[in-house]
């Protein structure tokens, strides 16, 4: 792959690398950073260093929380009119579509996903998102009530609740889908009238910053939005722990969303956590097999795996099993795998050569166990991160690549006998984020939406985020929703009020 030098990118995107530097966003300036450690940003198709960026400290930490702080109380951001909080999410809106192409490369970059994926699923969704959520600013209700107690001197009453935002709200995001997700947690809590503090991943910061800048140019009061840069070991657990902060939105790793889970208890913070996956999608001899073959590729190896919602495990009925299994792995054989700016490219690199190694690991162990490797799994090209799709089949649902969640573009297919069977195989899991059903059978796709322990049922689909649509898991998938009107009130706090007259 050639270059940032060497690639016909848009005017911004060049600009943009030409201006890198050790700087946060805090308060609508960029703030040099009061720090030593650095990391690098790497380009995972052709491992060449994009930018250097800092490890902030819990001083800058500090710096950014105050901000936020500032702008929710000092500058009443809280208080100012939903139409004008309405106003901005909709310039923010049409920014990032305007913007659609510069955003979209500078993912590419440092992500690997391709780049026509990037600006159409991530950038005009992030769009989609605030302009949803735009239109919800107007829209927070409270409820009122006839309450049974007897109110003093037989005097009359008037009991009804109100929603006001919940505060300063730290949110950290992961590499995987970093720009859709920011949106998914900036959105509602900026229409819910809160001030947030932005921790990008250390793998995908760039495109945050982009964030920034059109925060600024959207015309956000200073301090309502931060983004600060760093690690999670360093940066990130200062945020968490900061006292500042009213609520913590993480959407990760389950193991990381546990250790955040406890410092949000020990300091009685708010929480939202959007965690790991292993998803079934579970086909019936009933469905039409082609469609059912080519959601289960879609859904598994769509960017290289790593998605919290992917289907990584397969269960098919036994009479159609071999036919599914080859037609998948027909598909998954005939995907292009390339860097991002390729034409017509399927798929791209894995994200780091860290994240490449755990994959790979799983691989061997899946064959160590006993698991049939059908098809890929090997890493491809001298340079940069690629893997071939992997497709593996057992009838053991306890081996390790069925039961853990791997985060990349490894498929396991089961066959079953019966409904009972698939619903059991499908729930022997800690997870409970998501799955996917294909069947004809009205009666036996109620049957399944009834019996499976997960957040998300897609019936003849794939599984797709939608602004309107809550998302989040059952079990150890997380706890709280995103998106939707569940996703809007989880930035709010509820106040009870009753007046005696």
């Amino acid at each position: 792959m050639k270059s940032i030098q060497e690639l016909s990118l848009h005017p911004k995107t060049t600009s943009f690398f030409n201006d890198l530097s050790k700087k946060n966003f805090i308060n609508n300036e960029w703030v040099l950073a009061d720090c030593d450690e650095v990391s690098e940003v790497i380009n995972p198709a052709n491992e060449e260093v994009i930018a250097t960026i800092p490890i902030s400290s819990s001083e800058d930490v500090n710096k950014a929380v105050e901000a936020a702080k500032r702008a929710l109380y000092a500058y009443e951001w809280r208080k100012i009119l939903p139409t004008d909080r309405e106003r901005l999410l909709y310039k923010m809106a049409d920014l990032i579509e305007e913007n659609a192409d510069h955003i979209a490369e500078v993912i590419t970059l440092e992500n690997g996903k391709p780049f026509a994926e990037a600006r159409k699923s991530e950038v005009l969704g992030a769009a989609k998102t605030f302009r949803y959520y735009a239109g919800w600013c107007s829209k927070i209700e409270g409820e009122t009530f006839n309450i049974s107690i007897a109110q003093p001197h037989s005097k009359q009453n008037f009991a009804f609740t109100r929603r006001e935002p919940i505060g300063v709200v730290a949110a950290v995001i992961p590499w995987n889908t970093p720009f859709s997700i920011a949106a998914w947690k900036l959105a509602p809590a900026l229409a819910a009238g809160c001030t947030v503090v932005l921790k990008p991943s250390g793998e995908t910061p760039l495109n945050s910053l982009v964030l920034g800048e059109l925060i600024a140019e959207a015309g956000f009061p200073a301090g309502v939005v931060n983004i600060i840069l760093g690690n999670g070991s360093t940066t990130g657990n200062a945020l968490v722990s900061h006292p500042g902060i009213d609520k913590v939105t993480f959407t990760g790793s389950t193991t990381t969303g546990k250790a955040i889970g406890k410092a949000a208890i020990d300091a009685i913070t708010g929480i939202s956590l959007e965690l790991g996956g292993k998803s079934p999608a579970v086909v019936f001899e009933d469905a039409d097999l082609d469609w059912a073959s080519q959601c289960v590729t879609q859904g598994i190896f769509r960017n290289m795996g790593q998605i919290c919602v992917s289907g990584s495990r397969v269960y098919i009925q036994e009479k159609v099993y071999d036919k599914v299994m080859t037609d998948i792995t027909h598909r998954a054989q005939k995907m292009k795998i390339g860097h991002g700016f390729e034409d017509n490219v399927d798929l791209g690199p894995m994200v780091c050569k860290s994240h490449l190694d755990t994959v790979t690991n799983y691989i061997t162990v899946g064959n160590e166990e006993g698991a049939t490797l059908i098809s890929g799994g090997k890493k491809i090209k001298d340079k940069g991160y690629f893997l071939e799709p992997a497709i593996f089949s057992t009838t053991d649902n306890n081996l390790r690549v069925v039961q853990e969640e791997i985060f990349g573009p490894v498929l396991v297919g089961v066959p079953f006998k019966t409904i009972e069977e698939a619903i059991k195989l499908a729930n022997q899991t800690n997870y409970g984020l998501s799955s996917t059903v294909f069947t004809k059978d009205v009666s036996k796709s109620m049957r399944m939406v009834d019996e499976l322990e997960a957040g998300w049922v897609w019936i003849n689909s794939n599984a797709r985020s939608d602004p309107h649509f809550p998302l989040g898991g059952f079990k150890q998938s997380g706890i709280g929703k995103e998106l939707g009107k569940e996703g809007l009130y989880a930035f709010t706090k509820t106040k009870a009020v009753n007046i005696v007259y």
